[in-house]
């Protein structure tokens, strides 16, 4: 551990627990004796060499918990050392559970929670009804780490104790439960003076379209802080149905149905003026599904409101579509610069045509920016006069976009128009005209360019020499030809880099070739990247003569040009270059190694993904991501749980695009990891060859914790025979499968299966769940 900024003493100490962890032949003993030590730092390393231990320290810290409990510190260092265990400690520790000392069982059901064993949620479940209130707050919070679908029942006995203590905990914990049984409990605290609020923002994390009822009757209510409260809940609730099933639509049109519209947005606009800046997104949002005039008038003063409200309010009203296209407009036309700034980014309907032109004109360079960007959207060629003078623009994003936009859009005029601007008298305007006319490659534009070669200024010579490479015309080859031979270091360079972009000829090859062995570095950096991307293998030796070249952007950039050519020299070069010192060297060729997919190549990538260096490890995942194995797959899921979130986060996207049930299966044994758990089950969601297969297979087994994230992963995955699959599911023998389904059929419309499942399915739980979806 870092032992800056600490006592000498405390080093001292610190280094003797290191020594008692490598010499000592019971170095358990000795530990726990330094869990009292009174320096925190000093703790933390007790703490950290218990955990390493492994099963070795769990028996003797579970009894240190039953019989040493005269120091609170200790007792808060062995809590933490058993929550950090590698070794197996979930058995021993739900054995404390049963304490008949309730500051032991509450123990005992945090450090489960915090250790998230879902093995003892049996456990935990038992503890919410514990005598103690401790001990059941412990477990509800508990449960609420893991999460709380298995402990449903006893969460709603919690919830109607009408104990305090026991409620408020129950509450939060049955909400993020994504069961349905959840929502009547809640809904019948809804209106409770001192319960009412936190059992409101629960219903809103259900995620279920049950709630959205109790919710939208607080819409109308005469209490300010009542609508807000549900428009900020309904928008959660939104949000959360749509990361479970994927599909938008159906919670609007149930607040449709359950909200009357006009006098909800009276009362809607009525709030949203004094509302904080979360509550005001959420009532915007709201506002956008119930439509009509008063949400039209209320969206568009909030224009002008600060970030986010403002964004929140123009989406509001690009939902409503047609109905709000005039209020859009005239704001876009009267609105000023920081209105405009919030609706450009909106505008996608030819209608705004004239109003997006007026814009351009805006004395805010942003607006005049996003404006040439929505005129590119709008897709017209009649709009690409207007954008030309955009070219002379002192601002060169605005200069850029509209450049950006010409070329988007083109148009019969944009060959005479930019010829034109290559005339200006303005240095700027000539180098956009350049790069304008070599992007449609104009022959007509060749005597401009060839001008522009004996122009002054530099960037007017750089622009024409990258315009050059696309005139298909033997004089701009010649033009090109010649600056390669150029005294002037930086022309000779770019002229490398524009003969990258001809098509393949011996007279280029000859110059590329002869590019290698330049003074410049960056001549022979452009000559290896352009030989490489044309293919040229008789370019092999030269090239890998340059991995030992001075300057380190000619050494990658000869193992990027390496990895193009399908020579065993280049292979053998490849190979050399993964084992360099040089970092970049070696990364560099791992990436050519998974380009090129040569089986043999994969041990070199599979000791490279084990790499201590971080951004080698990321590199050599990438570059093995494609190559087909099961030490592969392996390699991408040791990787998925590496210490570095970028490692992690690229194992497991790539996990998630390889096909193949096995894959899958891997996937979801990493639903349990923290880190990765959103990432694992956005993953799940990606439909590629054998995933369905392997969910259905993960789902036979599946816990009441793991099943509706697996049936969600299915749902989102907005298969066309997603009933049949579901249906599929709800026939599984797994119970908690079969509950999953019933959530996810409801969300689809398949009344049939529910009905059938409320009057037969041998679980009481299934059936009861069935039911209550069947009853909205």
């Amino acid at each position: 551990m870092n032992t800056s900024g600490l006592s000498q003493g405390e080093q001292e100490r610190i280094a003797a627990i290191d020594r008692i962890v490598a010499s000592e032949s019971d170095p358990v003993g000795p530990l726990l004796e330094r869990l009292d030590e009174k320096s925190w730092a000093v703790r933390r390393a007790v703490v950290a060499a218990l955990a390493s231990l492994g099963d070795a320290a769990v028996p003797p810290l579970c009894n240190l918990l039953r019989s040493s409990r005269d120091d609170e510190a200790r007792i808060a260092a062995a809590v933490d050392a058993l929550v950090a265990s590698v070794g197996d400690a979930d058995r021993c520790v739900a054995g404390l559970a049963g304490d008949p000392n309730p500051a032991v069982a509450a123990d005992a059901a945090q450090i489960l929670g915090r250790r998230r064993s879902r093995s003892e949620v049996p456990t935990l479940v038992q503890l919410i009804d514990h005598e103690d209130d401790n001990v059941a707050v412990a477990a509800i919070e508990a449960l609420g780490r893991i999460g709380g679908r298995a402990a449903v029942d006893s969460l709603i006995r919690a919830v109607g104790s009408g104990n305090f203590f026991r409620v408020f905990p129950a509450v939060d914990v049955l909400g993020r439960s994504g069961d349905p049984r959840a929502v009547a409990p809640l809904a019948g605290l809804a209106e409770n003076p001192v319960y009412g609020s936190e059992a409101v923002r629960s219903l809103g994390r259900t995620g279920e379209r049950q709630a959205v009822a109790p919710l939208a009757a607080l819409i109308c209510k005469r209490s300010d802080a009542a609508v807000r409260l549900g428009a900020v809940a309904l928008a959660e609730l939104a949000q959360r149905h749509y990361e479970r099933y994927g599909d938008p639509a159906v919670i609007d049109d149930a607040v449709r149905l359950a909200t009357p519209a006009a006098p909800a947005t009276r009362r809607l606009a009525q709030v949203l003026p004094e509302a904080e800046s979360g509550e005001q997104v959420a009532i915007c949002r709201l506002l956008g599904v119930l439509g009509g005039e008063h949400a039209v008038a209320a969206l568009t003063q909030q224009l002008d409101a600060p970030s986010p409200v403002s964004e929140a309010a123009a989406a509001a009203l690009k939902r409503l579509g047609r109905e709000s296209d005039q209020p859009l407009l005239l704001a876009l036309r009267e609105g000023d610069s920081a209105r405009r700034r919030v609706l450009l980014p909106l505008v996608s309907r030819a209608t705004a045509a004239d109003e997006v032109v007026r814009c351009l004109g805006d004395p805010d360079a942003t607006v005049r920016a996003l404006a040439a960007d929505a005129l590119a959207r709008l897709g017209n060629p009649a709009l690409v006069p207007a954008l030309f003078p955009l070219l002379a623009d002192e601002n060169p994003r605005v200069a850029q976009a509209a450049a950006g936009a010409i070329q988007s859009l083109g148009s019969p005029l944009t060959e005479k128009l930019a010829l034109e601007a290559a005339r200006s008298g303005e240095a700027r305007v000539r180098r956009a005209a350049l790069r304008i006319l070599g992007y449609f490659g104009y022959a007509s534009a060749l005597p401009v360019f060839e001008a522009a070669l004996r122009d002054p200024d530099p960037r007017l010579r750089e622009a024409a020499l990258q315009g050059l490479a696309y005139i298909d015309e033997p004089r701009a080859l010649e033009a090109l030809l010649e600056a390669a031979r150029d005294e002037e270091d930086r022309t000779r360079a770019l002229a490398m880099r524009s003969l990258g972009q001809v098509t393949e000829d011996l007279r280029v090859t000859s110059y590329l070739l002869r590019g290698l062995a330049d003074r410049d570095p960056w001549v022979r950096y452009y000559a290896c990247q352009a030989l490489g991307r044309q293919g040229v293998e008789v370019a092999a030796r030269p090239i890998a003569e340059r991995l030992d070249d001075d300057a380190g952007q000619v050494r990658v950039a000869a193992v990027d040009a390496l990895s193009h050519l399908q020579t065993p020299l280049a292979s053998e070069a490849l190979r050399r270059a993964a084992r360099s010192a040089d970092p970049d060297v070696c990364r560099a060729a791992l990436i050519g190694l998974g380009i090129r997919r040569e089986r043999d190549a994969l041990g070199i990538l599979l000791e490279r993904s084990r790499d201590t260096d971080a951004a080698t490890r990321l590199v050599a995942i990438s570059a093995m991501a494609d190559f087909s194995g099961d030490e592969v797959e392996e390699a991408l899921a040791t990787a998925a749980r590496d210490e570095e979130e970028s490692v992690r986060t690229a194992a497991v996207g790539f996990l998630a695009a390889r096909p193949g049930k096995s894959a899958t299966l891997r996937l979801v044994g990493m639903a349990g990891v923290a880190p990765v758990r959103e990432l694992v089950d956005a993953g799940l969601s990606v439909p590629v060859e054998g995933r369905v297969e392997g969910i259905v297979e993960a789902l036979a087994d599946a816990d009441d914790e793991l099943a509706p994230r697996l049936v969600s992963a299915l749902l989102r995955m907005r298969l066309p025979d997603a009933g049949a699959l579901l249906r599929r599911v709800a026939g599984l023998p797994n119970a908690p499968a079969r509950k999953a389904a019933m959530g996810a059929l409801a969300s689809i419309g398949e009344r049939e299966v529910l009905q059938t499942a409320a009057a037969s399915d041998v679980d009481p739980e299934v059936r009861r769940i069935a039911t209550l979806l069947l009853s909205d």
